[in-house]
């Protein structure tokens, strides 16, 4: 799938999806910059909002995004973020110039290979990848698998995007790509939320309905699931498993 044929997908979704889409465990981030300098370049590719750019960049790191969503851009920059329009198969920065080169919640989106060969270009020699999904765990977590029971009950007009990878699958692509010593490693994550978060959070993803009957019953459906889960403060629990996929240059 290309960046190119799907950013607009989040047009009118920003400010939505900075608000309510789940962050990334400190030891995820940890680990995409385990051994690198405290002040290391590192590019973030499909950053959106930059929920993960300034993740990193509070463990120091010297971060540029790469977005191609205007919107998206535009308010990453407006919280601090150094975000510059470009493509994953096409990030218009110099070669061997990136220490780490990061896709979160993002190569999904992306034309793989193309992708891959770009990031190995802006690498430099010994450079890290890091690829990451929060993956919500709806097989173990009731909660979790009721809400994803209400997206498919009621539809968008676009398809559910996920990551679409096995772990074995990911990593031969990422071998084919030239990136060595590649390694998985998982963290537990979780999203606290109230009615209001757990709507928004629902209403954030690209396939979501954004009106109609289909966004009434989504919503109608949401409040009674709170109203069966909820805990005395009136917030449920979206569970996820946050995955980790590291490659070496």
């Amino acid at each position: 799938m290309s960046d190119v044929d799907t950013a607009d997908r989040f047009s009118g979704l920003a400010a939505a999806y900075d608000r309510f889409r789940p962050r990334y465990p400190i030891r995820a981030i940890e680990a995409l910059l385990a051994g690198l300098a405290p002040d290391c370049e590192v590019v973030d590719i499909g950053a959106g909002t930059g929920i993960s750019s300034r993740a990193l960049a509070r463990h120091g790191a010297r971060v540029i995004a790469i977005e191609p969503n205007d919107e998206m851009r535009a308010f990453a920059v407006s919280r601090g973020v150094d975000a510059r329009e470009g493509r994953a198969n096409g990030t218009g920065l110099a070669s061997a110039s990136a220490d780490l080169v990061t896709a979160l919640q993002a190569f999904h989106w992306f034309t793989n290979r193309d992708a891959l060969d770009e990031f190995a270009r802006i690498l430099r020699p010994g450079g890290r990848l890091g690829l990451v999904w929060n993956e919500r765990d709806a097989q173990t977590d009731p909660f979790t698998r009721e809400v994803r029971a209400i997206e498919r009950r009621y539809p968008g007009d676009a398809p559910i995007a996920g990551a679409n990878f096995h772990n074995d699958e990911l990593g031969m692509l990422l071998r084919e790509a030239g990136f060595a010593r590649v390694r998985v490693l998982q963290f537990p994550n979780e999203q606290r939320l109230d009615r209001i978060g757990l709507i928004g959070r629902v209403r954030s993803n690209s396939y979501a309905p954004r009106g109609g009957p289909n966004l009434e019953g989504t919503i109608r459906d949401l409040d009674a699931l709170v109203d069966r889960f909820a805990d005395h403060s009136g917030h449920v629990i979206m569970h996820y498993r946050t995955d980790v996929f590291i490659g070496e240059r």
